[in-house]
């Protein structure tokens, strides 16, 4: 079976291409990059637009199938941006119909979760999930991923992203912040926000932005908010893994590319005798083939959507979702 995934629930226009043994055939994207300011949904949605018909192009010539070819269409219903959701649901909509095809809509967060699970072959893994929009720690527990964790305020991509837009340093600031924090040496007096298995990034953004303010180098700013943030997951993924008793972690989302993230949370799980695995950097961002293959597992489970079944929700939470494929 071929699946066809369209992802658009922020930044990203991505298509994928997967067969059911979660072979990735193609996993092509295009990323909404603001000439200023932060991302606007609007803007971003118009970039969706006029790129989608393209991207399905190339994402058949690299799988090298045909359209007729592709089984089910799958693509991202929620959680995301409105206007950049409905671009990705419409082109999906439109491509079942035109191809006499089933549609399935996906939750985005659960499909870092499959595409991770099947890329990586751990088993039954917690996800510390982390991106733009979202922070959560996820993990399988009768028949839903349940959420055990997560942000209270802004995900940790987003306070990256916002942070480096005040100190001048660019959108899409996570890299940047991660080479500079590579040149910190003095670990500054942040708020290490955790309560519970939640965490909060706002107020230490606001921290850092007085610390600049006060005269401290970007460097030992940069350094010292990756430092407290990610010692704030690390801690919310070690006692979710306590309390759950796993021994697998998987890291999810864009800012699990981040080094020094994945060298904190191998460290925690040595100690804990627990094994850590990330999937590719492809893979980590968001993208059409993880959409595509959550698509494959869904139909393969016996779920059937019918197009008036494809509305988008914004605010679709990860434990809305009945897992048929799991037992």
């Amino acid at each position: 079976m071929i699946t066809l995934g369209i992802e658009g629930t922020a930044h990203t226009l991505g298509v994928g291409i997967v067969d059911d043994n979660a072979n990735v055939l193609a996993n092509v994207l295009d990323m909404y990059k603001p000439a200023s300011g932060g991302l606007h949904p609007r803007e971003a949605a118009n970039h969706h637009s006029n790129v989608v018909s393209k991207l399905i192009e190339e994402a058949i010539v690299n799988a090298k199938v045909d359209l007729k070819d592709v089984d089910v269409v799958a693509f991202s219903k929620g959680p995301g941006l409105g206007p950049c959701l409905r671009v990705a649901a419409t082109a999906s909509r439109s491509l079942s119909l035109l191809l006499n095809k089933p549609i399935v809509g996906v939750n985005h967060c659960i499909a870092h979760v499959e595409i991770g699970r099947a890329t990586t072959r751990c088993v039954d893994p917690m996800l510390l999930y982390v991106s733009g929009g979202n922070t959560q720690v996820i993990a399988f527990s009768n028949k839903k991923y349940r959420i055990f964790g997560e942000t209270l305020d802004i995900g940790i991509g987003n306070m990256f992203d916002k942070l480096g837009r005040e100190l001048g340093l660019g959108y899409y600031a996570g890299p940047t912040i991660e080479k500079l924090a590579g040149k910190g040496t003095k670990l500054l007096e942040l708020p290490y926000s955790v309560k519970g298995m939640d965490v909060s990034f706002s107020g230490i953004m606001t921290a850092a932005l007085n610390l600049r303010k006060r005269g401290h180098c970007l460097e030992d700013i940069a350094f010292s908010v990756q430092e407290i943030c990610f010692g704030m997951l690390a801690e919310v993924s070690e006692r979710a893994m306590a309390h759950l008793n796993k021994n697998e972690i998987l890291l999810g989302g864009g800012v699990a590319q981040n080094t020094h993230l994945r060298d904190m949370v191998q460290k925690m799980a040595e100690e804990r005798g627990a094994r850590v695995y990330v999937p590719d950097k492809k893979l980590c961002v968001d993208n059409g083939a993880m959409i595509a293959w959550l698509g494959s597992l869904m139909y393969s489970s016996g779920v059937r959507m019918r197009i008036e079944d494809t509305a988008i929700v914004q605010k679709f939470r990860t434990d809305d979702v009945d897992v048929t494929w799991r037992s």
